[in-house]
């Protein structure tokens, strides 16, 4: 339901009847404010699903939002890695300006504006579940303290890289899970064991079914497929998934069967989550964002070539080549979207924060990044970026249209590439356009200005 407004008490001063049509058209209102939720992997790659072209690992339900929705094919992640991708999501400012622009230490300030909290006061039920990183315990950045209702999972980073850890969180309390191993020991009863993964998703399902009656927000930020790289369940590598599945009879290595049975763990979930909006009669009124919070990795004894995670992109993960911060976007909003439609619009995650704003009818903070992708969703005419922009450590990366460059160190010389030329970033052409290398390089410096 929508906040009631603050001189609600003069329409007391009025007929009846008038009070009546109020109330029918905020009731209207209401009705159409969809729910949202945003699914987000961890180090999948832009070539790792089938509908963008994966041609081994299983990704069916996936498959079957794109064939249902709308799929970007350049759409970018807040960053390269973990921690200020969140943070550039959550808050619509890209590393140009946010606090951090690596996997440093970081937690959000009491009082700062989010997607959630701004969903939050205007009525939403709020819940995530997954990877927080932006808050450890007994510090104001815990999910609680910026504008959830309720969170379940992990609150360190760190720790959200084992997939069978000792507790998890529910907001601030912990729940410990005492058949999972402590530290290096021997767990205590393989029965007993509890897969993160699952129980993320537990929780996701129960959290629609308590606020099925009101508009809701979920962010499922599920922390498959990445690694841990202390080493895997059985087999010693860093894939940790209960069992193998189909890839259980492959000739392949370990972590490559993990990392495919991981995937397609986390396909079925999807599939069971829209069932669970079929089932509930909420399918029509959710949207579902479907997304990887940067580049596929090479850890844990996976290799990015073993199954073209990447696709026809250069680099992966911790690089700001394509292949580091493009990632699959897949929309579905059933009769807003149209079905098995595809998009080339420019857009990245700080472009979130307005989308959601917008479906929901609030006014978006001013001091922002984003551009609101709504209209591109529904088909409309579509305002573009003048310029996307990354950093991390001494890399820099920017993309301006089909311009793309990019420094892959501080004292390295700037790089230049045509995207709609050379998708795969191959030729370096920074010789061949001077005056575009340079118009990029001022681009860079505004990026970076003080607001």
């Amino acid at each position: 339901m929508k906040l009631i407004p603050h001189n609600y008490c003069l329409l007391t001063c009025v007929s009846p009847c008038f009070l009546l049509i109020v109330l029918l058209m905020n009731q209207s209102q209401a009705a159409e404010t969809p729910n949202i939720i945003y699914i987000m992997a961890d180090d999948l790659g832009y070539g790792d699903l089938g509908c963008y072209g994966q041609k081994v690992i299983k990704t069916p339900h996936i498959d079957q939002l794109a064939k249902e929705g709308m799929r970007f094919t350049n759409h970018y992640s807040g960053h390269t890695v973990c921690r200020p991708s969140r943070l550039v999501l959550l808050t619509g400012i890209h590393t140009g300006h946010t606090p951090i622009s690596q996997n440093e230490q970081y937690y959000f300030p009491a009082g700062a504006t989010t997607v959630t909290t701004l969903l939050k006061n205007f009525g939403y039920a709020t819940g995530g579940v997954g990877k927080w990183a932006l808050g450890p315990p007994e510090t104001t950045g815990v999910p609680s303290m910026q504008g959830f209702d309720y969170w379940f999972g992990y609150l360190d980073q760190g720790n959200a890289h084992n997939f069978y850890p000792e507790f998890l969180w529910s907001n601030e309390q912990e729940i410990s899970l005492p058949g999972n191993k402590v530290g290096n020991q021997k767990r205590v009863s393989v029965e007993r064991e509890t897969y993160s993964h699952d129980l993320l998703t537990q929780e996701a399902l129960n959290f629609i079914k308590v606020n099925q009656k009101k508009p809701f927000f979920l962010q499922a930020h599920y922390t498959i497929p990445h690694a841990n790289n202390e080493g895997g369940r059985a087999t010693g590598d860093g894939m940790e998934v209960p069992e193998y599945g189909e890839y259980a009879d492959q000739e392949w290595p370990a972590p490559e069967k993990g990392f495919a049975a991981m995937i397609t763990r986390l396909d079925r979930d999807v599939g069971n989550l829209v069932s669970l909006l079929k089932k509930l009669n909420l399918e029509q009124n959710t949207i579902i964002f479907f997304t990887s919070d940067n580049g596929p990795h090479q850890e844990g004894m996976h290799l990015v070539d073993f199954f073209n995670s990447n696709g026809p992109l250069r680099g992966y993960k911790r690089d700001l080549y394509e292949g580091g911060i493009r990632v699959p976007l897949i929309v579905k909003w059933p009769g807003k979207i149209e079905a098995n439609s595809t998009t080339d619009h420019i857009s990245a995650f700080w472009d979130f924060l307005p989308t959601a704003c917008e479906l929901a009818g609030i006014n978006p903070p001013q001091n922002i990044d984003g551009i609101s992708y709504l209209p591109t969703l529904l088909g409309e005419s579509q305002t573009a970026h003048d310029s996307l922009f990354w950093k991390y450590r001494g890399k820099i990366a920017l993309r301006s249209g089909k311009w793309k460059a990019v420094q892959t160190g501080k004292e390295k010389p700037l790089e230049l590439y045509d995207l709609d030329k050379d998708e795969g970033e191959h030729h370096n052409i920074a010789d061949k356009h001077p005056t575009v290398t340079a118009h990029m390089k001022q681009m860079i410096i505004e990026s970076q200005s003080p607001r």
